[in-house]
């Protein structure tokens, strides 16, 4: 009887523990004083053909169509998962996000031991963000070089394609845009 009432004692503190453990959480808290955001669709200001690149892997880049509107459809669900500013139509929201995409870079971080096989990349989506305050001109923020990424192996045990670690990059795009709204307040 009595290991039985000290087995009951260690699992009720063992999962009162677990229920208020140490606070850690994948979503925000959110205090500040706006409810509701709008995302604009981002425009593409990608350059494709660069005419100042030294060579022919920087003069015709790799590019994935309609990336901008995966940027956007993918903000717009952290939004939703997080919960503390929802998003809302144009004239219902309290703040609005502008934004265009500037570069999508893809650099060899880790060659091979032939030294010419490239065996790890890094992704990077760069944008320009600026909110805004409804019905005004003044952005509350301006991050002219917003940068989201991922790594991945072309070959081995961890190896990823380019679309896996590009909706990595454009998960950790979103992310990153909800922390820096966040941060402000």
């Amino acid at each position: 009887m009595k290991k039985r009432n000290i087995f009951s004692l260690s699992a009720f503190c063992f999962l009162l523990s677990a229920l208020f453990g140490c606070g850690y959480t994948s979503r925000t808290i959110y205090r500040g004083p706006y409810k509701t955001i709008f995302v604009e669709p981002f425009a593409n200001k990608v350059d494709l053909l660069s005419e100042d690149a030294t060579g022919l892997s920087q003069r015709f880049r790799t590019y994935h169509p309609l990336l901008e509107s995966d940027i956007r459809t993918a903000v717009i669900n952290r939004f939703m998962y997080d919960g503390g500013i929802r998003p809302a139509k144009k004239e219902d929201a309290d703040i609005v996000l502008k934004g265009e995409l500037i570069d999508y870079q893809r650099d060899a971080l880790r060659y091979e031991n032939n030294q010419e096989d490239v065996s790890e990349y890094r992704i990077s989506l760069i944008m320009r963000l600026k909110l805004f305050k409804k019905g005004e001109e003044i952005p509350l923020w301006d991050e002219p070089n917003f940068v989201g990424d991922a790594t991945y192996f072309a070959s081995g045990a961890q190896a990823k394609t380019e679309k896996t670690a590009l909706d990595d990059a454009i998960a950790d795009l979103a992310r990153r845009v909800l922390e820096r709204l966040v941060e402000n307040w």
